[in-house]
């Protein structure tokens, strides 16, 4: 969970997806969310073929490959999990068809996240930590106190923050008790996914090495 990449084929402009993810796994992403939503995204066999390459590329890297929404597109990929928002559906209903899979959930409160927790889910998306241009669905911005609130009513589940994190911003978000970062374009829209992906990396792990001292 320390870096856990979000992308889809509109997140890269001009970049092939394909390069820009194997690069961001050359630099230690450690988990993918295939997130092909928006303007000028891929639908129907095309988004099907994306995907498949995609999670060849993840698979070649050890590295797991989760659906963002789309529960038909995870079970047809066979993908390693499923990530859902607030309006995909009752986790619990849908945690039955991925027994076997990772299930993310976005929450943006404790209450949300105790929900989440009781119906089976695996981890917790939690934010927008900061504001972004990436989501046209953006929820209030939270900053990384609502990690703490979470943190303070006793869940334990693995959460990584995402919305607008950069390598300045990720320091705050572990220290608030985040087990890593999920980011869009710190990635996808950098010079180099691959140097980009290990100074978020290394962030995350600086951070997370003074904690255990």
């Amino acid at each position: 969970m320390r870096l856990y990449l979000v992308m889809g084929s509109n997140n890269c402009h001009e970049e092939d997806p394909l390069t820009v993810l194997e690069g961001a796994l050359r630099g230690g992403v450690s988990l993918f969310q295939y997130r092909e939503k928006g303007t000028g995204a891929k639908s129907g066999q095309e988004k099907i073929v994306l995907g498949q390459a995609l999670m060849s590329r993840c698979r070649s890297f050890g590295v797991p490959f989760v659906v963002n929404d789309d529960v038909e597109l995870a079970l047809t990929l066979d993908a390693d999990g499923l990530h859902i928002g607030q309006e995909d559906g009752p986790i619990s209903i849908i945690r039955e068809k991925f027994a076997e899979k990772l299930l993310g959930v976005s929450v943006h409160n404790v209450i949300e996240a105790e929900e989440a927790v009781k119906c089976g889910a695996d981890y917790l998306g939690v934010g927008p930590m900061y504001f972004t241009s990436t989501k046209t669905d953006l929820h209030d911005v939270k900053g990384p106190d609502i990690i703490k609130e979470i943190r303070a009513a006793g869940i334990t589940l693995p959460i990584v923050g995402i919305g607008g994190i950069d390598k300045e911003r990720v320091a705050s978000v572990v220290e608030a008790g985040a087990d890593g970062v999920a980011v869009i374009s710190a990635i996808s829209q950098a010079p180099c996914p691959t140097a980009a992906a290990r100074e978020l990396l290394c962030a995350v792990e600086k951070v997370l090495h003074v904690a255990k001292k």
